[in-house]
């Protein structure tokens, strides 16, 4: 337990010399706050910047608050996605390349020990920067549009924040199994775009997949019920990060050196 703290102590410390601590959260911050006011001033948008003939005018539905939540999931899905892999792409590709794991890995510290202290705090990292921004675009959505209830926010955020534990995983196992930075954010990148795209070319042979959390999330926010295959999703996802996370173990434990 001793052995776990230090290097969870380690990990802040180190999210805080790199940034990461306040970079990331203000990325969030403004994906968040930016698909509400797009959306809100999208008519003004239009009239001033879209060079339309003189005396035309463009007819804009309202979209619900629900609606612009879950327009602003989408964006977290694409660009926050993206924004959590590069954050977490380094984290034992960099300390390899620098020396750092073989000085860490001569003490008493087992390679369970070494991943799950990075798995954990990059996971609090995303989680939490993740929440900062949608919890600002979900304020701004009770500002500017119709009120959105709180416990299908909150419900979503929860379902959400486990999708973004399966991006942590996948961006850490890509960081584990190569040197280079730009081969680790590929792979994380690639596995979660292709989880993303097999749910959404199968959205009924792929609902075991973690991506259908997005689905669930949204699902609840538009109608305030879960989906069918709720707590199914729920199981596989959570086993397809447990079992990603050991990889990422086993294939530590699997280096001739570090």
């Amino acid at each position: 337990m001793k052995v776990m703290l230090t290097l969870l102590k380690k990990e802040w410390l180190e999210g805080w010399k790199s940034g990461k601590l306040i970079w990331l959260p203000l990325a969030m911050m403004i994906i968040g706050l930016t698909q509400p006011l797009t959306i809100y001033y999208m008519p003004e948008i239009i009239e001033h910047g879209g060079n339309l003939p003189d005396g035309m005018k463009i007819s804009f539905t309202v979209p619900s608050g629900s609606e612009v939540m879950v327009s602003t999931l989408s964006q977290f899905n694409t660009l926050g996605m993206a924004l959590i892999i590069f954050s977490v792409m380094g984290c034992v590709a960099n300390e390899r390349n620098q020396g750092v794991t073989s000085l860490i890995m001569s003490r008493p510290v087992t390679a369970a020990h070494y991943i799950v202290s990075k798995w954990l705090t990059q996971s609090v990292i995303g989680i939490g920067a993740f929440a900062a921004g949608y919890g600002l675009a979900y304020y701004y959505v009770r500002l500017l549009f119709e009120h959105t209830s709180f416990s299908h926010f909150a419900a979503s955020l929860g379902l959400y924040a486990l999708w973004i534990m399966f991006i942590v995983t996948a961006g850490l196992a890509g960081s584990t199994m190569f040197r280079s930075l730009g081969a680790a954010a590929a792979f994380g990148i690639g596995l979660t775009a292709a989880v993303s795209f097999a749910v959404s070319l199968f959205p009924d042979g792929a609902k075991w997949l973690p991506a259908e959390l997005c689905k669930q999330a949204e699902h609840i926010l538009l109608h305030g019920e879960r989906a069918d295959f709720f707590a199914w999703s729920l199981i596989f996802s959570i086993l397809c990060i447990m079992l990603l996370a050991m990889f990422s173990v086993w294939r530590f434990q699997r280096y001739e050196s570090y």
